[in-house]
């Protein structure tokens, strides 16, 4: 399945940015999670080149507070989410708006240093197939970095709602970047205690979205920690899977 597709089965939601809107990222990553929003943005930036191309961005809240690239192209497949980007960033030089469907006939005709995407992957089921395609855009050499929910035994409800394939291993990510062409240099858990969040109120709970009262709190009290945490010991699992891989050199 490609990015366009996925939008047109109806596992997204019209009018919202389809990935943005799918996943639920107004919940786990954007307006009600500062925190830890600005957390995902420590965590891709050390890997991030001076220009980026970012998929599936919806609204375009994770550039939204980025200000590391002399060129950040912002994408999403819905073109209601590109017009309000493009009227959102429209006094912004470094920003480049535009839609991009990610199955192999998008590509920057200006490649850049690094390929992002947050929340994406999961809604492929060729996911091997899309990092290739998507990797098209990137320099020889180049970064590309996703970010993906993390173990399976976590998959749930909410995973089913928002058409997730499934939830990935930092082994089955590497695996999944491998068969693509790629050279896997980072594959980790992050957001540790939020693994176990997560498994309470949504996997356990059996909840069919997080409480966004619950996220907030979750936001102000416990990404502070877990940032703590991740800064000096590596930990076992996580709610989220970081891949950074390399594109062939030639």
């Amino acid at each position: 399945m490609t990015l366009q597709a996925a939008e047109q089965d109806g596992s997204a939601p019209e009018g919202h940015g389809a990935f943005s809107a799918a996943t639920g990222r107004s919940l786990e990553g954007d307006n009600a999670k500062p925190n830890y929003l600005e957390y995902q943005r420590e965590l891709i930036r050390p890997y991030a080149g001076r220009s980026v191309l970012e998929i599936g961005a919806g609204d375009g809240e994770f550039v939204s507070g980025y200000h590391d690239a002399e060129r950040y192209v912002v994408t999403d497949v819905d073109p209601d989410a590109v017009r309000q980007m493009k009227s959102r960033f429209a006094d912004r030089s470094d920003v480049e708006v535009q839609q991009f469907d990610g199955d192999g006939n998008g590509r920057l005709d200006n490649p850049v240093e690094t390929l992002l995407a947050i929340n994406v992957l999961e809604h492929i089921e060729d996911d091997a197939g899309a990092l290739r395609s998507l990797s098209k855009s990137v320099a020889p050499g180049g970064k590309v970095i996703m970010f993906v929910p993390g173990y399976q035994q976590l998959y749930g409800e909410f995973d089913r709602m928002v058409g997730h394939y499934r939830r990935y291993t930092p082994r089955t990510l590497a695996t999944a970047a491998r068969r693509a062409g790629l050279s896997p240099e980072v594959s980790k858990p992050v957001n540790f205690l939020g693994a176990f969040a997560w498994w309470a109120a949504v996997r356990k709970g059996g909840t069919g979205s997080p409480n966004p009262k619950l996220v907030s709190m979750y936001d102000r009290f416990v990404v502070p920690v877990t940032k703590t945490i991740e800064k000096n010991v590596r930990v076992p699992f996580g709610q989220s899977i970081l891949l950074v891989a390399r594109t062939p050199v030639a």
